[in-house]
């Protein structure tokens, strides 16, 4: 990598698409030579100008140069980025940190909690295209049943053979009829093999030590288990030291993580 490998490509946002009251889907084309091709899971970072930097994954690879990102308004940057409208310049680095191992064999189980469903749906979308023959399960979990994230996507999902989609809110609100609870309910119940089953959990950390946990006590391996880690990345290149974690630097040797590494690691305090 170059240092102006470093420097960020201007992308310009020609779709906005809003999927709740804070959270938004933005398509970004390059305004001249576009970055390498990202992988399921990797980042980039998003370079709102005059205001900051922040890593945000990939939420669809349509393969042609674009990028697509599933935004969360948070803070200064990342509300900056969500407010960007249709022509907007934004600048892009990346791609960076570790992907999804998800071409192995047997079963996918993917468990999202909130926002942590814009990482997993590059996966979902692979899956289906790609491993027909192979069983795929989404659990996927929000606060309320108007903060679930790609509903009109997701609902076509449930309809595909081989498909299983299971959404679960923490509060219901309006006519909401489906399930009420945390994510790890229905994990605990739902019929999967664990000797054929991968497991990949993305959302916060405390859902994914207790999803972690439950798959563990059902037989599958930490090993086919991956989570997604996030920790304060600045420069994306594991330079500056902030996204540590133990002997970890998440920018480089994560987001994505085994959980038979990253397991101990969470498990200490103020790690």
């Amino acid at each position: 990598m170059t240092p102006g490998d470093l420097l960020p490509r201007p992308y310009r946002v020609s779709h906005r698409v809003r999927e709740t009251a804070d959270v938004v889907t933005l398509t970004l084309v390059p305004d001249g030579r576009p970055l390498p091709a990202f992988l399921p899971g990797q980042f980039a970072m998003l370079y709102a100008p005059g205001v900051g930097e922040v890593p945000i994954s990939v939420s669809a690879i349509p393969g042609d140069g674009t990028l697509v990102h599933t935004i969360r308004a948070v803070g200064a940057v990342s509300g900056a980025l969500h407010d960007a409208g249709v022509g907007t310049v934004l600048g892009v680095r990346g791609p960076f940190g570790t992907p999804w191992r998800a071409d192995g064999p047997g079963d996918l189980l993917l468990v999202a909690g909130g926002i942590g469903l814009a990482p997993l749906r590059p996966v979902v979308r692979h899956a289906v295209a790609r491993r027909p023959d192979h069983r795929l399960i989404l659990i996927a979990g929000a606060r309320t049943p108007a903060d679930l994230l790609y509903r009109s996507e997701l609902d076509d999902l449930s309809t595909r053979d081989g498909v299983e989609v299971v959404l679960t809110v923490d509060r219901s609100i309006g006519d909401w009829t489906g399930r009420v609870g945390f994510v790890t309910e229905p994990l605990a119940v739902h019929p999967f093999d664990p000797d054929r089953t991968t497991a990949l959990l993305c959302g916060p950390e405390p859902m994914m030590r207790f999803c972690a946990r439950t798959l563990l006590a059902r037989g599958v391996p930490a090993e086919r288990i991956e989570v997604s880690l996030e920790r304060n990345m600045q420069c994306g290149i594991g330079s500056c030291g902030h996204c540590q974690l133990g002997p970890l630097l998440l920018c480089r040797t994560g987001p994505v993580v085994g959980y038979h590494v990253a397991g101990p690691l969470l498990t200490v305090k103020e790690l």
